[in-house]
């Protein structure tokens, strides 16, 4: 059966208190191709790498809605069985007191729950316990909030291209095609607040 609400991926936002220190982040991601394990907000200071199985047309709304929100509209997305075989899980949403009866090897899963205060569920967390994860085109997809965004990362390509072409380094074809694929939120007929992209170089 099919449903709005499930999703066979998995999106890793970038976070920032403003748009552009997330979209910074977000650079150096794709420039270096790997996503970065962190402890924060990780009881038991594991570091992972966090993700959303909220489907993406959902996700939208919700960075629509929620310009106070500590995720941007940047993200990464991988098909939920690819992080799964690397050793992804859905988080534990369950109270603090309950924290040590997870054995050592899945406390990183612990989400703090307690119905009325403390409620991180509609985030429907995964987490990966790691150093860094590789991200290449062939099993990742960008997620970016305008086609502004997504015509910044064609010239930039484009603008490479010319560079190595002068300068007489340019290599075969498939390494000339520009190599990601892309989701843009606002094609999903909800505003997103972004910053404009920096100047290409």
């Amino acid at each position: 059966m099919l449903r709005d609400d499930l999703s066979s991926k998995l999106i890793h936002l970038t976070r920032g208190e403003t748009n552009a220190e997330a979209a910074n982040a977000f650079l150096s991601i794709i420039g270096e191709r790997r996503l970065l394990g962190s402890t924060r907000d990780i009881i038991g200071g594991y570091r992972c790498l966090c993700f959303t199985e909220a489907p993406v047309g959902k996700l939208a709304h919700v960075l629509a809605a929620a310009e106070q929100m500590r995720y941007k509209s940047f993200g990464i997305m991988v098909d939920k069985k690819w992080l799964f075989d690397r050793g992804g899980r859905p988080v534990i949403y369950q109270p603090e007191s309950e924290y040590d009866l997870l054995h050592e090897s899945q406390r990183f899963r612990h989400v703090r729950y307690e119905p009325g205060s403390v409620d991180f569920s509609w985030e429907r967390e995964w987490r990966i316990k790691t150093e860094l994860l590789e991200i290449e085109p062939a099993s990742a997809t960008l997620i970016v909030p305008t086609r502004t965004w997504e015509k910044w990362f064609q010239d930039k390509h484009v603008s490479m291209l010319a560079r190595r072409a002068v300068s007489g380094t340019i290599g075969p074809k498939s390494v000339t095609e520009f190599p990601w694929h892309f989701i843009v939120l606002e094609d999903l007929g909800v505003p997103i607040p972004a910053v404009s992209p920096p100047e290409i170089s």
